[in-house]
């Protein structure tokens, strides 16, 4: 029978770990946009350059790193994770150059957005098999807890503190929580460690993929084609938020509050598409995941006043609530758990080098003198080609079964 006691604990871990994934997050680092730029000087799409740069070289950097989840203990691995984002934080308190604030970006994505989100999401997918999708849910929680109370808070000490005083208590709390919940959670998980049924529940075998043969698999891109839209526009969005303000002339805490409904929403998808995937699979609902951000960049297109916003941000947290299950269980169902972190460590590497791409995108076309509008209407058109292609080749998208 399932062993209650240890999903629990390995839920409540990946929980956490996705809640302090944050502060790699671009909705976590966007927030402090305008006053690294009026401390260095710098414009926005010379922030953003920077941003995917680092961004980019962290993409790269974790597909190695990412891999090695699947050569060590989970504890010894998390824990190399924590004190390399403790580190991170600790560093970016200090920055005080367009290089460091360079390498400072570079530490954060990779520890917090890059390394605690896959380390999160490979353990939960790799130890279930038939709750995977109601687990991911729960894990993704403490993101999404994290994007409903962190956005006006950290306004809220921002207008107190300086950002370099707050960085330096995340990297406090950082080292303070996270040693004591990973040893408290995962301490005797073994990587053989699955999630068991009772003998009466069949469920076929299916191939597990290396890394290498998905990379000549035809469908793996038709995926990732889906699967890249959501991080580079989100990223976009995020990290310009101050742009989209000063364009729609929104004032200062809009943003910052329709957070709390991209949150509430993200979550409210999160409970509802868990059992749904877990009950008519991944591959059937990925085409659904972009169609709310469809619509919201729709409504930066046509809408100027402020009560939009919140209709923005809600719409992004409904596919972001879908793409956070779909992100990690469409992987495991379709090629397997047995080399997953190696995919995941791919995988997630492409979706962060999508924020890289989104984000220099963003800066370029504000720099050139483009409009907001414009960024929504581009971004629109990407989503609905995907959209299309994967409507297209839905049938092609299957698992390879072995006897």
């Amino acid at each position: 029978m399932l062993n209650i006691k240890q999903s629990f604990k390995i839920i409540i871990f990946s929980f956490i770990f996705t809640f302090f994934s944050s502060f790699g997050q671009s909705f976590f680092i966007g927030l402090f946009n305008t006053n690294i730029r009026l401390d260095l000087n710098i414009t926005h799409g010379q922030f953003g350059s920077i941003y995917a740069l680092a961004t980019l070289l962290s993409s790269f950097t974790l597909i190695w790193l990412g891999k090695k989840i699947d050569d060590y203990k989970l504890i010894n691995f998390s824990i190399f994770v924590i004190l390399l984002l403790f580190f991170s934080s600790v560093f970016f308190s200090f920055i005080n150059s367009i290089f460091l604030l360079f390498l400072g970006i570079f530490f954060l994505r990779l520890s917090g957005q890059g390394l605690m989100s896959h380390t999160a999401t490979t353990s939960i997918s790799r130890y279930f098999n038939w709750n995977r999708g109601k687990a991911l849910s729960a894990t993704w929680l403490g993101l999404s807890l994290a994007e409903f109370i962190m956005p006006l808070t950290i306004v809220f000490f921002l207008s107190t503190y300086s950002w370099r005083s707050i960085w330096a208590s995340i990297a406090f709390l950082i080292i303070l929580f996270l040693p004591i919940i990973s040893f408290s959670t995962i301490r005797n998980i073994q990587f053989s460690s699955r999630e068991k049924e009772s003998k009466k529940v069949e469920k076929k075998n299916i191939k597990n993929w290396t890394r290498k043969e998905i990379l000549l698999d035809g469908k793996f891109y038709l995926i990732s084609l889906v699967m890249l839209a959501l991080p580079a526009i989100n990223t976009g969005v995020f990290v310009y938020q101050s742009f989209i303000l000063e364009s729609k002339n929104w004032g200062d805490f809009v943003i910052a509050k329709s957070f709390m409904f991209y949150a509430i929403l993200s979550v409210a998808t999160l409970f509802i598409s868990g059992p749904i995937v877990d009950r008519f699979t991944s591959r059937k609902i990925l085409p659904l995941m972009n169609i709310p951000s469809l619509f919201a960049m729709l409504i930066i297109f046509y809408f100027d006043h402020y009560i939009s916003s919140y209709f923005l941000l809600g719409l992004m947290g409904i596919s972001n609530g879908l793409a956070n299950v779909l992100g990690s269980s469409t992987w495991a169902e379709i090629y397997g758990v047995k080399h997953l972190g190696s995919i995941k460590a791919l995988t997630t590497s492409m979706m962060v080098f999508s924020t890289a791409f989104g984000t220099a995108l963003f800066g370029i076309i504000i720099d050139l003198g483009y409009s907001i509008e414009t960024i929504a209407i581009t971004s629109f058109t990407y989503i609905m080609i995907a959209n299309i292609l994967i409507m297209i080749f839905k049938s092609k998208i299957k698992p390879v079964f072995i006897k």
